[in-house]
């Protein structure tokens, strides 16, 4: 897929981080000769799903600096730039949210917005959506990020990943349990985990994570539909934000780097409906003229 955010990416190598850290302390005592604790599976799965998921939402603004090469404007040097974060900080004061941090990137047609907090954040264009727009279609862009920031959309989808990632974690292990239990049954000479319980939580992590990653997409592309609308909000006219989006529909735009490309007002199309993390672009306009 296309479309994965930063934050997903690195949601993941968290989560498998940590439980390596807690099988090596010996704190995933989940596992009793009764049987599976639920009570203690439980809260080592919440975890592994909200530890993973806040480590990558602290980690979202330096990823994304380093994965696109964004500069961060500190004394703008030229007029382009003195517009950007002129129109930034407009955009920021109207939405009630501190100044982001403005910053552009070498590439095709995109921009993003990223950060822990509404008032610790990055927006980024990048330089050829700078040549391939024109000023009012820009702002609209600029809107529509500093709408996904007023919106805490970073910290929302940070507790939807951390529900599924708990339920994920739950799930796999309860699973791995019971076929661990059912292919050693009569067995009264071995104890704990076999490679039963080994080899099917592993692909119930990753059969899981799938589905998971399904609900995840869903409640990516409604936060995309809110961001259109509180840009036509903060443009007080929801025909920038139209335009804007019809000129991404007929220009050539490349998705951000893979690790964070859902971040992008555009991105390149998922293999799957159910996996994509922005709706169609024909889908976008409709909603906003309606």
């Amino acid at each position: 897929m296309k479309r994965v955010l930063l934050f997903l990416a690195t949601n993941l190598a968290v989560m498998i981080v940590l439980g390596i850290t807690a099988s090596l302390l010996g704190v995933n005592k989940f596992l009793t000769a009764n049987g599976l604790n639920l009570g203690a599976l439980l809260a080592f799965a919440a975890l592994m799903g909200f530890g993973g998921a806040f480590i990558s939402l602290w980690m979202s603004k330096p990823m994304a600096k380093w994965s696109t090469g964004a500069r961060v404007i500190d004394s703008p040097s030229t007029s382009t730039e003195f517009w950007l974060v002129q129109t930034v900080e407009r955009l920021a004061q109207r939405a009630g949210v501190a100044m982001p941090e403005v910053a552009i990137y070498e590439g095709e047609p995109n921009a993003f917005a990223t950060g822990a907090t509404r008032n610790s954040s990055l927006v980024a264009v990048s330089t050829g959506l700078l040549q391939n727009m024109s000023r009012d279609e820009v702002e609209a862009v600029l809107a529509h990020e500093v709408a996904h920031v007023a919106n805490g959309d970073m910290v929302t989808l940070t507790l939807i990943q951390g529900v599924v990632n708990t339920f994920v974690v739950f799930l796999s292990r309860v699973v791995g349990y019971l076929v661990d239990s059912f292919l050693r049954r009569g067995d009264q000479e071995s104890s704990g985990p076999g490679i039963g319980y080994m080899v099917t939580t592993i692909v119930c992590d990753i059969v899981f994570g799938i589905l998971a990653s399904i609900i995840v997409a869903y409640f990516s592309r409604q936060r995309e539909f809110r961001a259109d609308r509180g840009a036509a909000q903060l443009m007080g006219n929801p025909q920038p934000m139209v335009s804007a989006l019809r000129r991404l529909g007929g220009l050539h735009t490349e998705p951000l780097p893979q690790n964070m490309a859902s971040s992008g007002i555009a991105g390149g199309p998922a293999w799957m409906a159910l996996f994509a993390s922005h709706p169609p672009i024909e889908s976008r306009i409709r909603a906003l003229q309606s």
